[in-house]
């Protein structure tokens, strides 16, 4: 076995994003899903990409749904004796401490509705989505009748990026491909682009994977650049309010589902670069050439000696081996050739 130096250099530190569908199945577009009941659980309700019920038991969920309320209303209480502890107060409370890092901080969706007193959430499966979303690959059609709804991010319209406690944000807007569009050929001048009345339509998370709806947003009447999507807030009862959101994106006889998302991931590369010069790794090290009478067995080896290189180990300081990397196939070298490996180490 023969050692050679690595120079500071021969390594070269590199970087690539890769995106990717956020999808399990890999898909671009989830265009079926179904939930595994009808009746809202207190928390949370998974979605599936799946043909029916039947079968989500074979898959894993795509995303959840739940629904918060900075009051609590919409659940009932977790003790009837304590009526102001419900799963939708708990949810509201989990979501503005992640997002905002203020235990006393509410919800703003800017002008029309700076302290919401509700949210929707959407959290996207953490196995699906790597390291991040993908900004300006959002698109979410939202149903009521035959009344839809196109939603994505603003990242293609704004030159500087927000940041909260959970990291970059996001305006949700009606449009498409990260660019927002006017709610409507009629919409004043001085309207914000592709929001309403009561603000915009929620936040887009893509460092956490979630997505915040504006509840207030989406029950505006179609004219005013809502879909009429009431959610109930009758204190002491379970509303099923992600069971609204739910059959919204899972479509109608209408429309079809039609939720689309990448995730984009930071591959790091660290290559090396083996040099291996003309008078280095002539010889070989292995004991077979030699007979037991330590006669050597091939005598052109003397005067023509040539090895083919098929691995190489990279070794720390101490003489730890770190990592191996295989050639294709083996490499000749003797005194006439020098050689330029190089390899690629992801993490």
């Amino acid at each position: 076995m023969s050692f050679l130096q690595l120079q500071p250099t021969d390594i070269v530190v590199s970087s690539d994003a890769v995106t990717a569908p956020a999808w399990s199945t890999g898909a671009p577009t989830l265009t079926k899903i179904v939930s595994a009941s009808s009746v809202a659980p207190s928390f949370y309700l998974n979605a599936y990409n799946s043909a029916s019920a039947a079968t989500i038991s074979t898959v894993s969920p795509e995303f959840s749904i739940a629904y918060g309320h900075l009051f609590g209303s919409g659940s009932a209480a977790f003790n009837s004796l304590v009526t102001s502890s419900t799963p939708t107060r708990t949810v509201y409370g989990q979501y503005r401490t992640l997002v905002y890092g203020d235990e006393n901080a509410n919800f703003n969706f800017g002008s029309g509705n700076t302290t919401s007193r509700d949210i929707y959430v959407i959290n996207i499966q953490r196995s699906d989505y790597k390291e991040s979303l993908f900004p300006g690959t959002f698109n979410l059609r939202l149903v009521s009748g035959s009344t839809q709804l196109w939603l994505t991010d603003n990242s293609n319209d704004v030159s500087t990026v927000t940041y909260l406690d959970c990291g970059r944000a996001f305006t949700i807007v009606s449009g498409s491909n990260g660019t927002a569009t006017l709610l409507s050929p009629t919409a004043s001048p001085t309207a914000t682009k592709g929001q309403t009345p009561s603000g915009s339509y929620g936040l887009y998370l893509p460092d956490i994977g979630t997505i915040i709806l504006n509840p207030r947003a989406l029950s505006l009447a179609p004219a005013s650049g809502g879909i009429s999507l009431a959610v109930t807030e009758s204190n002491g009862t379970l509303a099923p309010n992600n069971v609204v959101l739910y059959n919204s994106i899972s479509g109608s006889t209408s429309y079809s589902a039609s939720f689309s998302l990448n995730s984009l991931e930071t591959v790091s590369s660290d290559y090396v670069f083996i040099r291996v010069p003309n008078q280095a790794f002539n010889y070989t090290t292995n004991p077979s050439i030699i007979s037991g009478s330590g006669a050597l067995l091939y005598s052109s080896l003397i005067n023509f000696p040539q090895t083919y290189i098929t691995t190489i180990g990279l070794y720390n300081s101490a003489g730890d081996l770190l990592a191996v990397a295989k050639l294709s196939k083996p490499l000749v070298k003797d005194f006439t050739k020098e050689a330029l490996i190089q390899v690629k180490l992801n993490w």
